[in-house]
C-alpha cells in the first residue's frame, strides 16, 4: 500500500513554516549549558569597576585616587582625561526643530570631566586581579564635586530657570518636535461637536532584564585589532558604531562577539560608556579586561524606558466620527541623549498614535528635554505601545462622554478592507488588515455580552470589575539590509548566517522552519550562527520587531540562490541539461523522470571533493544581502477584565482575550510566547513599575525592595487568537510580533481600570495604578 505522504511532506509538516516546533535553544539554557558574556573568562584577564557619581548634579573639580591605587591588586585607574582620545556616543536620529534648525546634540564622553549629571554617572574605572579588590579600591576613591540644584522631571526641566544641564542648550530642551498640518488640525478642532481631552503619563520603568549588562574587553596590538565580548542585539551594527564613532577605526579592526542574551528589550543595542573605558584598559595593560554590572549598578546606570507626559486631544463629530488628533508633551531624555533617545516620544508616536483608524487630520508636538536621570532609550515598543494607549484612552473616554457604545465608536473610525492600501496622516500606507474583523472576533472570544453576569458575581464577593479593549497596530521597523548566509558544514548540518540576534525571542527554530521549508534542509541539521561579526557582511539587528521579516527574506532569498547552484551542480551529475532540472521539496530531479539528487547529497558529494567542470559552482554556500523592504503593521485587539478590592486597591488581571493579525505566522507557539511576554511587561507598567526620583535626583527606588515587577502570580492564563492577514511587502508574509504584547496590554488592562472605577466618577488614572493610588482614589471619592 502507498504511504499517504512520502518521508519530505511529512517532515514539513512537523517542521515547516506554521508549526509549533519548541524552541531550539531551550534544552542548552534549561540545563544550565548556555553562555552569557559573564559566564566567559579570557586567559590572564583583569577586572573592572566602575566609580559612579551618588550626586545628581555638580560640577566636578577633581578625583583622588592616590589612597586607591595604593590598595592590594590594584592595576590601574582611569578617569575622563586619560580618555580623551575616544570618540563620543552621539545620536543617530536626524531630527529638526519646529522651526527647521538642527537639534542640538551634546556629545557623550565615555566619562564626563566637567560635571556630573546623573546619579550613576561613571567618573573612573579601577581595574585590579580579582573583582574584589577592584572594588574595594573603587569605594575609596574620592571625588570632589560641587552640588548644584537638579532637575529630573522633563516637564520641569523646560522651565524657564530650571538648572541647565548643558550652558549650550537653553531650558535643557534638546529637540522642539513638530509634526502635522497645525492649520488642519486646529480647523478640525474648532468645527468638532465634542473635543476629549486628556492629561496622560507615560511612567519611567527600568529596564530589568534578567542578566546584567557585562563585557570583556581585548586589544590584539601584532593586528591592532579590538574584539569585545557583550551583550547586543546585532553584533554587526554594534561593531560598526564601535569603529565609527568610539574608537575611530576602519570596522573590520573590531570584532563583536556576542553569545547568549538574557534580554535587552533596547537596552543593551547601543554603545555605553563603559565600553571605551574597557577598551583602553585592555590595550593599555596588554591583557583582556573584564566587568560584570550588579544588580544595584543596572538601576542606576542602565538606559531607562518611556518616560513621557502628553496632553492628548481628539475632536469628534456629532456621529462619533474623528476629525482631529493633537499630542503635545514631554519626552524625558535623561542626562545625556542616545543613539535613538528622542525617536521615542517624537517619530513613533506620529507613526502609531492613529493606529487602525481614519484620523484625518494629525499634530504631535513634543519637547525633548535634558534632566539629571539615567538616559532614556528605546524599551519594548520603543513608542509604539504609548502611541496606541494614547489613542485607546481617548477612544474610551470620547466613548463615554459622548454617550456612544465603546465598540460602535472604534466600528465607526476603523479603516476599511475596501479602503486599503490606506494612506495615513503620518504618511504611511498600511498594505492589509481587517481590523473590525478582528474587533468582532476578540469580543465574541472574550465573551463580551456575558461580562455582566461575571461582575455581578464579582460584586457578591465585594469586588469591583471592569473590562478594557486595546485596539492596536504597530508600525515595525523598516527590516534594513540583512545578511542570509548559508553554509553547508564538513560535519553534515548547515548553518544559517545573518544579523538579527536572539536576546530570547528563539530564532533559532523559526529560522530553520523557514529554510526547511523553502530548501529541504532537514530541520535538525540547522544551525544557527548571530553573535560575530567577523562572520557578517550585513546585519540590522534585531529591534522594532523585523526580525522575521528581514532575517527570513533574506534566508527566501539566499535559499534561492543555493537552488540555481544545485540545478547546475545536479544537471552536471544526473547528465542533464540545467532547464531540465526541477527542485521540489529538498530535491533536484529531471522533468519527467524518476532520476533525483537531494540538496544534502549534492553536498555530501562536494565535501567528498566531486570532479566539476569549471562553468559549474563548487559550492553551494550562499553569502547574500537582503535589501531592506518597508515597515509591516501587525495589529490586534485585546480585551482584559480586572478586578479592584475596594478596601486595599489591589487590582487584578482577571481575565485577558487576544486576537493578534501577525500575517504569516511561520512559528505559532513562539508568538504566542511572545505575546504573552510582552503583554506581563504591559501589565507590570500599568499596574506597578514607576521609577521614582527625589528633589536631589536621589533614586528612591533603586532595588526590588523598592521596585515592583510582575510576577507569575499577577498574570492571568492568557486566551490567544489569531487573524491573519499576510503582509504583501515582504516574501513571508509576516508582520512582527515581539512588541505587541505591550500595545495590547496598556490600553486594555488600563481601560479596565478605569471601567472598574467608573461608579466613582472616575475618568482617567495614569499608570502605575497601585495599591495606594487606587485606595485613595476610591476614599477620595467616598468622601
Amino acid at each position: 500500500m502507498k504511504a499517504i505522504f512520502d518521508e519530505a511532506e511529512l517532515a514539513t509538516m512537523k517542521f515547516g513554516v506554521g508549526q509549533p516546533v519548541p524552541r531550539t535553544e531551550d534544552p542548552t539554557l534549561l540545563t544550565g549549558q548556555g553562555r552569557y558574556t559573564d559566564d566567559l573568562n579570557r586567559d590572564g584577564q583583569a577586572y573592572g569597576v566602575f566609580v559612579r557619581s551618588s550626586i545628581a548634579h555638580g560640577v566636578l573639580n577633581g578625583i583622588d585616587l592616590d589612597e586607591a591605587r595604593a590598595m592590594p591588586g590594584v592595576l590601574a585607574i582611569y578617569t575622563g582625561a586619560d580618555l580623551a582620545g575616544y570618540g563620543p556616543i552621539r545620536c543617530g536620529v536626524p531630527l529638526k526643530n519646529f522651526d527647521g534648525s538642527e537639534m542640538r546634540n551634546p556629545m557623550r564622553p565615555a566619562f564626563p570631566t566637567d560635571k556630573v549629571r546623573f546619579v550613576g554617572d561613571p567618573i573612573a574605572m579601577v581595574v585590579a586581579e580579582t573583582p574584589d579588590q577592584a572594588r574595594d579600591a573603587a569605594e575609596v576613591v574620592v571625588a570632589d564635586i560641587d552640588p548644584l540644584p537638579a532637575v529630573t522631571d522633563a516637564r520641569l526641566g523646560a522651565a524657564d530657570g530650571a538648572p541647565l544641564l548643558y550652558n549650550e542648550t537653553p531650558n535643557n530642551v534638546v529637540l522642539d518636535y513638530h509634526f502635522g498640518d497645525k492649520q488642519a488640525v486646529d480647523k478640525a478642532f474648532a468645527s468638532a461637536a465634542h473635543v476629549t481631552k486628556l492629561g496622560i503619563v507615560n511612567n519611567r520603568v527600568i529596564v530589568s532584564a534578567m542578566e546584567p549588562r557585562s563585557a570583556i574587553a581585548e586589544y590584539d596590538p601584532a593586528d591592532q585589532k579590538w574584539t569585545i565580548r557583550v551583550g547586543s542585539q546585532g553584533a554587526f551594527g554594534l561593531r560598526n558604531l564601535l569603529a565609527k564613532d568610539i574608537l575611530q577605526v576602519a570596522p573590520e579592526k573590531v570584532r563583536v562577539l556576542t553569545g547568549n542574551v538574557g534580554g535587552s528589550f533596547g537596552m543593551k543595542a547601543f554603545v555605553y560608556p563603559e565600553y571605551p573605558a574597557l577598551f583602553h584598559a585592555a590595550r593599555e595593560l596588554g591583557r583582556p579586561v573584564k566587568w560584570t554590572s550588579d544588580r544595584s549598578e543596572s538601576f542606576l546606570a542602565d538606559q531607562a524606558g518611556r518616560d513621557h507626559e502628553v496632553t492628548a486631544e481628539l475632536a469628534l463629530d456629532a456621529e462619533g466620527r474623528f476629525l482631529g488628533l493633537r499630542i503635545t508633551g514631554y519626552g524625558n531624555m535623561g542626562a545625556y541623549i542616545g543613539q535613538v533617545s528622542p525617536m521615542m516620544s517624537t517619530l513613533n508616536i506620529v507613526k502609531n498614535v492613529t493606529s487602525v483608524y481614519k484620523v484625518p487630520a494629525m499634530e504631535v508636538t513634543t519637547k525633548c528635554v535634558f534632566t539629571n536621570s539615567s538616559p532614556v532609550s528605546a524599551y519594548r515598543g520603543a513608542g509604539r505601545p504609548e502611541g496606541n494607549y494614547y489613542m485607546e484612552r481617548l477612544v474610551e473616554t470620547a466613548a463615554r462622554e459622548m454617550g456612544i457604545d465603546r465598540v460602535e465608536l472604534r466600528r465607526r473610525n476603523h479603516i476599511q478592507p475596501s479602503e486599503i492600501p490606506y494612506d495615513t496622516v503620518s504618511g504611511l500606507t498600511y498594505d492589509s488588515g481587517e481590523f473590525t474583523a478582528v474587533l468582532d472576533k476578540a469580543l465574541a472570544f472574550a465573551d463580551w455580552d456575558g461580562f455582566e453576569a461575571r461582575k455581578a458575581d464579582s460584586q457578591a464577593r465585594g469586588k469591583l470589575r471592569g473590562r478594557g479593549i486595546g485596539d492596536y497596530l504597530e508600525v515595525t521597523a523598516p527590516p534594513q539590509n540583512e545578511m542570509g548566509g548559508i553554509r553547508f558544514e564538513d560535519d553534515g548540518t548547515v548553518t544559517i548566517i545573518t544579523g538579527t540576534l536572539d536576546y530570547g525571542q528563539g530564532h533559532w527554530a523559526p529560522f530553520a522552519q523557514v529554510l526547511h521549508s523553502k530548501l529541504g534542509v532537514p530541520f535538525e541539521k540547522v544551525r544557527l550562527l548571530q553573535g560575530d561579526s567577523d562572520e557578517l557582511i550585513a546585519g540590522g539587528g534585531t529591534g522594532g520587531s523585523k526580525s522575521i521579516m528581514a532575517s527570513g527574506a533574506a534566508i527566501v532569498e539566499a535559499s534561492d540562490k543555493v537552488i540555481e547552484a544545485g540545478k547546475k551542480i545536479a544537471g552536471h551529475l544526473l547528465e542533464a541539461a540545467v532547464a531540465d532540472i526541477e527542485f521540489q521539496r529538498g530535491r533536484f530531479s529531471i522533468v519527467g523522470t524518476d532520476r533525483s539528487i537531494g540538496v544534502m547529497e549534492i553536498a555530501e558529494k562536494l565535501r567528498g571533493g566531486v570532479d566539476l567542470p569549471d562553468d559549474v559552482p563548487q559550492t553551494l554556500d550562499v553569502k547574500h544581502v537582503h535589501e531592506g523592504g518597508p515597515s509591516a503593521f501587525p495589529n490586534g485587539c485585546h480585551v482584559a477584565e480586572v478586578e479592584i478590592d475596594p478596601d486595599t486597591g489591589v487590582v487584578e488581571v482577571v481575565r485577558y482575550h487576544m486576537v493578534n493579525d501577525f500575517g504569516t505566522v511561520v512559528n505559532p507557539l513562539l508568538v504566542e510566547g511572545q505575546a504573552h511576554g510582552g503583554i506581563v511587561q504591559g501589565i507590570g507598567q500599568a499596574l506597578m513599575e514607576r521609577c521614582v526620583y527625589d528633589e536631589d535626583g536621589q533614586v528612591l527606588t533603586g532595588s526590588y525592595m523598592d521596585y515592583a515587577v510582575p510576577r507569575a502570580a499577577d498574570a492571568p492564563f492568557f486566551a490567544f487568537g489569531t487573524h491573519s492577514v499576510p503582509a504583501t511587502t515582504n516574501p513571508l508574509g509576516a508582520k512582527g510580533c515581539g512588541e505587541a504584547g505591550c500595545a495590547g496590554s496598556l490600553p486594555s488592562v488600563m481601560n479596565a481600570v478605569v471601567d472598574a472605577l467608573a461608579e466613582y466618577g472616575v475618568r482617567h488614572v495614569d499608570m502605575p495604578a497601585t495599591p495606594e493610588k487606587v485606595w485613595r482614589i476610591i476614599q477620595d471619592a467616598r468622601n
